[in-house]
């Protein structure tokens, strides 16, 4: 890469789900420019992923899905349809489904006693750039954790505000214990955040 160079940048006016499609395109651009084969989504319901899985040719990339933890929105709950999640891995989509990194023991500590943790203030810091910046480096540090992302190449995460998808970011991975390592290479796309 030479000493600077020009890329698009997609901005949306407004965060949420309506931003999907776009994203996703965008995202399949820059990833296809960059050469970058392994795309990382939060998704959890797995419509997010299902798009990505459209717009990605999986003889070039490798689609991993990161989903909500079991219990997220209420005890014992997953949002994740065992049928969904059967299709997508027949479909040859990784699926990772653990303790979000900014949201598991820290938080258990915080509900409890009322005191932040450095998770949930990596978090915080994070959402200043938006809600889906802080989730694309949140799943990051998942895929890193089971394996199935390396710190020796980039990858394109993909999340959004809320559900859908309207965030993307090239990033350098590390697995959470080596997390403050993790590099964020470059903005494809975020909402403006007004």
């Amino acid at each position: 890469m030479s000493e600077s160079y020009t890329t698009d940048c997609l901005y949306f006016t407004r965060p949420g789900p309506k931003n999907t499609g776009a994203l996703i395109k965008h995202a399949a651009k820059r990833a296809g420019e960059l050469g970058i084969k392994k795309i990382v989504v939060a998704s959890g319901s797995g419509r997010t992923a299902y798009g990505v899985l459209e717009a990605f040719d999986l003889g070039k990339h490798e689609i991993i899905m990161v989903s909500q933890v079991t219990g997220f929105s209420k005890p014992d709950m997953q949002k994740l349809e065992p049928e969904t999640r059967r299709d997508l891995e027949a479909k040859g989509v990784k699926i990772v489904t653990a303790a979000h990194a900014f949201g598991g023991v820290g938080r258990g500590v915080r509900n409890k006693l009322g005191s932040y943790q450095i998770d949930e203030i990596m978090a915080f810091t994070l959402r200043m750039f938006g809600q889906g910046t802080k989730v694309c480096v949140e799943v990051s540090y998942m895929a890193a954790d089971r394996g199935w992302v390396c710190t020796d190449e980039e990858i394109v995460a993909i999340a959004g505000t809320g559900s859908g998808a309207d965030t993307a970011v090239v990033i350098a991975p590390q697995p959470s214990h080596t997390g403050m390592e993790l590099k964020v290479k470059e903005i494809i796309a975020k909402p403006y955040n007004p």
